[in-house]
């Protein structure tokens, strides 16, 4: 298992990033590698997403359940099924200097202990510039 944390500044109010984060249909609009999102649910607080991603050419597809609160400016996303055994993680969103740090966890396994003894660290560091992918592509998304 796998835990990363990756965190960006960006010059709008959390509010309006948060609305950003839960437009996830959009993220292939901003995020080289995400190919698609879909949502096959959707209700005031929770949706059922499947995503399609490239990571170094090789396509990774899951289906997640996200959940939103509101009150707390926090998304929290659990696999329920797909190509890793364990995917997992949240969204934060907080003020800072008139703008909004965006934290992004992930908690993750991939499943077959070979393959994290042989990829394990390979895996990790791609997840993580992934991670900080996004966000990017996010901040430019907002800012611009």
């Amino acid at each position: 298992m796998s835990f990363i944390k990756s965190t960006i500044q960006i010059n709008s109010p959390p509010k309006d990033v948060y609305e950003k984060a839960r437009d996830m249909e959009r993220f292939s609009d901003f995020m080289p590698d995400v190919e698609k999102v879909t949502v096959l649910e959707k209700g005031d607080n929770r949706t059922v997403t499947e995503w399609v991603t490239t990571v170094e050419g090789i396509p990774i597809c899951w289906t997640e359940e996200d959940t939103f609160d509101d009150d707390q400016i926090k998304i929290h996303y659990r696999l329920l099924e797909g190509d890793l055994d364990k995917f997992e993680g949240s969204w934060s969103f907080e003020e800072v200097d008139g703008g909004t740090s965006v934290t992004l966890t992930v908690d993750f396994d991939f499943g077959m202990p070979t393959l994290a003894d042989l990829l394990g660290p390979i895996l990790k560091v791609k997840v993580q510039e992934n991670s900080e992918m996004m966000l990017a592509g996010m901040k430019k998304e907002i800012e611009s």
